[in-house]
This record gives structure tokens, C-alpha cells and sequence, in this order.
């Protein structure tokens, strides 16, 4: 894999790195974007329809169990090698902020720290009532229970359900961490957007802050969208291919 000299020189001189990720770099994980099909248990639901306030106070243990089995995958899928890439990257650079849409822990497995999570997290579950999380981790699901109805646990403080910790459909996202996020882009001198489509906002507007700030944009995905010009730049390749190759390319022994 080829990349053009004035990314690579771009990436070996910036003191502040933003990669942002979404659902590709987890699929390539064999975990299952909204996009997917569902299969077995759950081939007969719309993955929207289940991601929603509304269906929660409908059916909470069809909703609670749909997300068991979704931290049943997760739980038994590794970080692949987009996750390790970009480890190694905040390694080889003076500052890397990792800002991701996916709500699994696999770029922590991978060794990442300090990771912004823009759409929660499956494994930090909170009282749908109160708000508040379990003071410890829940166990996570085996098969084959996993993918059926599952009543939620009840909170510890009030007694009400536990709901997943993600951002559903018509909720906004947490405001510190999208605060965060666009700082991070303003501030940036180059800006990695790996495995999303670009067209969920707001946070598909994160690159767009970074170019427009002077950064260095690069968009890795099977099939980009339009560049802007100068600075802005496309890999149509998966993460798990393209990032390792990165890293390789821009810090080899010179």
C-alpha cells in the first residue's frame, strides 16, 4: 500500500494526533453493525426499532436481552489489527486523543487509554429511572442464553431497571465528551477518521472542525465520500489493512 509523502510527512511532524473511529473497525472484529442483518434469535427485528427509549418502556426484557447478546459478541470478539495500529501509534507520537462511535471496549483491550466514547458503552449499564450505574460490572452473558428476553436488573438505589449505557435514537450524545471531541479537532495538526460513514451527526462533523481548523484530514474506509482539496486526503481501504500499513510507512527506520 502506497500513501502520498505529504500525509506521512504530516503525521511524522504532528505533536497532536485525532483518530476517530466507528462501527467498521469493530466489524472487521465480527462484531455486527447497525447496518447488518440480524441473525438467529433476533432475524425477525429491525436493530433501530430495539435502539430506542420508547421500546425499552415497552418491553424492557426484549430490549435488555437484545443487548446481552450484543455484549455476549463483543465479549468473545479481540481487537483486530486497526485497534493494535492504533495503540502503537500513540506510542510513536507526543499526543493522540482516540475519539470512538462504537460502544464496545475492544480498542481498551487492544491497550488504548483514555478513550472517548461519544456513544456509551455496553459494559457501563445505568438505572433508567435514577440515572445512576451499578456500583460493580455486571457478568457478562454466555450462550446460549444470551439472545432472548432477559428481565434487567434492578437498580441498587431506587429499584428501577437497568437500561444498556449507550445512546439511543433520539438522544443526544453525552455533552462533555462531544465537547471534548471538538476541542480535540480544533487543537489537532491531523485527524484519522477510520470506519464511518461520515453522515451521523453531530459527530460527523468532527473532521470537518479539524480541516476547517488547518489540520490534516485522512479518511479510511472501503468507499470515502468527496474531499474537500488541499489537506484532505482517502484511503478506500478497511482499517485493519490501511492502519497497520500507516504506522509502518510514516515511522519506518529512515
Amino acid at each position: 500500500m502506497t500513501f502520498d509523502s505529504a500525509l506521512l510527512e504530516a503525521l511524522r511532524a504532528a505533536h497532536h494526533v485525532v483518530v476517530f473511529t466507528g462501527a467498521g473497525v469493530s466489524a472487521e472484529s465480527g462484531i455486527p453493525t447497525f447496518r447488518d442483518c440480524l441473525s438467529g434469535l433476533w432475524e425477525r427485528f429491525d436493530a433501530a426499532s430495539l435502539a430506542t427509549a420508547e421500546a425499552f418502556r415497552a418491553d424492557p426484557p426484549l430490549v435488555w436481552g437484545w443487548y446481552e447478546w450484543r455484549r455476549s459478541v463483543v465479549h468473545r470478539a479481540q481487537p483486530n489489527p486497526a485497534h493494535l495500529a492504533i495503540a502503537a501509534l500513540a506510542d510513536r507520537v507526543p499526543r493522540l486523543t482516540l475519539i470512538t462511535q462504537n460502544v464496545d471496549d475492544l480498542h481498551e483491550r487492544a491497550g488504548s487509554r483514555d478513550v472517548t466514547h461519544l456513544h456509551g458503552q455496553l459494559e457501563h449499564p445505568r438505572c433508567f429511572k435514577c440515572q445512576r450505574e451499578p456500583e460493580a460490572l455486571l457478568p457478562v452473558p454466555n450462550e446460549p442464553a444470551a439472545g432472548r428476553r432477559v428481565q434487567p436488573p434492578a437498580c441498587a438505589h431506587c429499584g428501577g431497571p437497568l437500561r444498556p449505557g449507550v445512546v439511543w435514537f433520539g438522544e443526544s450524545l453525552p455533552i462533555n465528551a462531544l465537547n471534548h471531541a471538538f476541542q480535540a479537532a480544533e487543537d489537532c495538526e491531523l485527524l484519522i477518521s477510520v470506519g464511518t460513514s461520515g453522515v451521523v451527526y453531530p459527530a460527523a462533523e468532527i473532521p470537518q472542525v479539524a480541516w476547517r481548523a488547518g489540520a490534516t484530514v485522512l479518511h479510511i474506509n472501503p468507499s470515502p465520500g468527496p474531499l474537500h482539496g488541499e489537506r484532505d486526503f482517502a484511503l478506500a481501504s478497511t482499517a485493519g489493512l490501511a492502519l497497520p500499513a500507516l504506522v509502518g510507512a510514516t515511522f519506518a527506520k529512515r
